[in-house]
C-alpha cells in the first residue's frame, strides 16, 4: 500500500494537542494591533481548537499529522 501525500499547507497550519484535538492559529493578530488592548492581543495568541466539521477534511489532507 503506497503512502498518502500530505497537503503541506495544511500540515504547516495545524497541530495536535496532547489529547488529540486539532489546533489552529487565531485570526486578527498580524497587523493593526496598536489600537487593540493588551488583554485582547494576549487572547489572540492562544491556539484554538478546530470545529469537528472542519477536522474531518483537515485529517484527510494531512493523514500523518501528529506522527
Amino acid at each position: 500500500m503506497p503512502k498518502i501525500r500530505s497537503h503541506k499547507g495544511t500540515q504547516k497550519r495545524f497541530r495536535l494537542s496532547g489529547t488529540g484535538k486539532l489546533l489552529r492559529r487565531g485570526a486578527f493578530q498580524s497587523h493593526l494591533l496598536e489600537h487593540k488592548s493588551a488583554k485582547r492581543k494576549r487572547g489572540y495568541a492562544k491556539p484554538l481548537a478546530v470545529t469537528t466539521g472542519d477536522a474531518k477534511s483537515i485529517r484527510r489532507d494531512a493523514p500523518y499529522l501528529g506522527h
